[in-house]
């Protein structure tokens, strides 16, 4: 049984809570970490502190450097394909998307567009396997577990755009009017 560390750090995303054992991420998530518990089988999992190097990473990752969480080493159960597209999704430059169709040509089976959302949607490790970045192939959104307007500042945050610059801040829900 591996046993790794739980820190949530703060980011203008929302909370971001990191599992890891050494400086290997086996799990993240925005918002509420409850629903990762079911997922992390055979692994004991403890608040504390992540290795620095990782949270480092996020640090420069939120201040700019959104290139930052490509060196942080990952780890997460699944098969040669989710392995793939996982592997995949980390090729996507910063600033840049990819349909679900080229994802999946890109892992290497351009016919299988559907397992490639699903390993999307299976991605433990987000925003380190930058599944925010697998777009539908009409340029939509489609979805994102931590909700779209997540991915939505996400995508704004990797191109550039300036919480300032923006009409409305993607994460503050609008109540009509001008703000």
């Amino acid at each position: 049984m591996t046993t790794a560390a739980r820190e949530t750090l703060p980011t203008p995303f929302g909370e971001l809570t990191v599992v890891a054992s050494g400086e290997t991420v086996l799990a993240s998530c925005f918002g509420d970490p409850g629903w990762l518990g079911g997922r992390l089988d055979g692994l004991t999992v403890q608040d504390g502190r992540i290795a620095s190097t990782i949270s480092a990473a996020v640090a420069a990752y939120v201040a700019g450097d959104v290139g930052a969480l490509d060196a942080v080493d990952v780890r997460q159960a699944g098969g040669p394909f989710r392995q793939a597209a996982w592997q995949a999704m980390r090729a996507i430059p910063p600033g840049q998307t990819w349909s679900y169709a080229r994802l999946a040509a890109e892992a290497g089976q351009p016919s299988a567009v559907r397992a490639a959302g699903s390993a999307c949607a299976r991605n433990l490790v987000a925003p380190f396997v930058p599944c925010h970045r697998v777009v539908r192939s009409d340029g939509s959104l489609g979805g994102y577990a931590y909700g779209l307007d997540v991915k939505r500042a996400l995508l704004a945050h990797e191109s550039g755009v300036r919480w300032q610059e923006m009409k409305v801040h993607p994460l503050r829900p609008q109540t009509g009017g001008v703000g």
